[in-house]
């Protein structure tokens, strides 16, 4: 109506139409570009290109809010984003089902998920909590990277994840050991898993005709590979726990046997899902990646593994700000190439810059996700072991613990004797020997 008016036309189907006849030509776009007056917003049409300018203009102009913090204020960020920090733990099963959600397809070292990433995030955490989620089918636990040699059980070393079931086909794409490694006993366990899909242990030993104990060997030896996996965690617990304090076969056992047991575990079966392409797991690991850091950069993404290349990445993250969804700018001083935000991670990102420095500190393993020594910090990397410690102080890392030596990675008022003592303190307490 107000181009008929200005036009001083005064049928109003004549612009109708010629709109319609420019919108099909693609030169017009109809929707609603102003903010509504009244309970009936007025449909409205904009030039493509001048839409485009407006969008351009608004993206550049919500970026230029943004004012960076620092490496080190971005590591607080992260702990609290990750429920490191005291005030932000979780509880309860529901609890570590958020938790397993941000760390969705990360690999630690299997000794570390109970003793040290997952009591560092749910407080009172119990063996219990994650089992109900994988005998629930929502959570599965497997190894991604399989391991070049076969004929070993998984090391406390070894590096398994833990992922939500829906999603083991998008970590595990072109994952596959090669079978010919495997022991006899190995390649008949997995063709009966092949053939019957997810067998009870006594169902796995009568398919098989081998001996119980072989067969324990045998599934220690898959899981290893990356081809097997169990319905509840306390298969891995088992697989773990060393074969004189491993519960008997039999049910009979020691008092000091393990509560755990390869014939306890429910069923094993093969890990791998359907077959994904490889364009269609871009986005949601792209997503995964935003709801595990809050804020996404290159350097951020060092120890990741089995990720798309950033370049596609950066693809859709780019069509995600477009799109209104995340936000995209300089959120983090001192780093290079393009960085994007979750929109909640921007406003705790404001209000760790504003928080005051009580200097808190936190001791982490090695082996968790946020020992980001080196990637964050210029100091050289520490190795990710469960047994290596980081002691920070305000987000900073003020020293390290390897192989028994402290190494210092900034000044404190601290002796090695204090810091070694900080540092040696567990900071898990749940269920640290199963077979106690």
């Amino acid at each position: 109506r107000k181009l008929a008016a200005d036009l001083s036309l005064d049928d109003v189907s004549d612009i109708d139409q010629a709109l319609l006849a420019l919108e099909t030509e693609g030169r017009v776009l109809r929707g609603y570009f102003r903010p509504v007056h009244g309970d009936k917003p007025e449909l409205e049409w904009c030039d493509r290109r001048l839409l485009a300018r407006i969008h351009r203009y608004t993206l550049n102009r919500l970026r230029a809010e943004i004012e960076p913090v620092t490496a080190a204020e971005l590591m607080r960020f992260l702990l609290h984003w990750q429920h490191v920090d005291a005030e932000d733990q979780l509880i309860g099963v529901d609890g570590l089902a958020g938790v397993l959600e941000q760390l969705d397809g990360y690999e630690v070292a299997a000794d570390a998920w109970e003793k040290h990433v997952l009591p560092a995030r749910v407080r009172e955490y119990d063996a219990g909590l994650i089992d109900t989620l994988c005998l629930s089918g929502r959570v599965a636990w497997g190894r991604l990277t399989p391991m070049e040699t076969a004929g070993k059980s998984p090391l406390k070393t070894s590096p398994i994840a833990l992922m939500l079931r829906e999603h083991a086909a998008l970590w595990r794409i072109d994952a596959q050991a090669d079978t010919g490694l495997l022991t006899s006993e190995a390649r008949s366990v997995l063709d009966a898993m092949n053939a019957r899909g997810a067998l009870f242990f006594h169902e796995i030993v009568s398919a098989t005709k081998l001996l119980p104990t072989l067969v324990e060997r045998a599934l220690g030896e898959l899981a290893g590979a990356g081809l097997a996996t169990a319905d509840s965690f306390s298969g891995l617990r088992a697989l773990l726990t060393p074969p004189e304090k491993r519960k008997n076969l039999s049910g009979r056992g020691s008092g000091r046997a393990s509560m755990y047991g390869v014939d306890t575990a429910g069923r094993w079966g093969l890990l791998a899902g359907e077959q994904m392409e490889e364009s269609a797991r871009v986005e949601p690991i792209a997503r995964a990646l935003l709801a595990r850091y809050g804020v996404v950069f290159r350097a951020l993404l060092a120890r990741e593994s089995r990720l798309p290349p950033w370049r596609e990445l950066v693809t859709v993250y780019r069509k995600l700000e477009a799109r209104g969804e995340i936000r995209g700018g300089r959120f983090v001083s001192g780093f290079g190439g393009e960085q994007f935000a979750a929109p909640e991670a921007v406003g705790r990102l404001r209000a760790v810059r504003k928080q005051e420095k009580t200097g808190a500190l936190i001791t982490l393993s090695a082996a968790d996700p946020l020992n980001l020594v080196g990637v964050l910090t210029p100091e050289a990397r520490v190795a990710a072991f469960a047994r290596n410690r980081i002691l920070l102080r305000d987000g900073v890392p003020i020293a390290a613990l390897e192989s028994g030596e402290v190494r210092r990675l900034a000044e404190s008022e601290f002796s090695d004797d204090n810091l070694r003592a900080m540092m040696q303190r567990k900071t898990a307490a749940a269920n640290p020997r199963p077979w106690l």
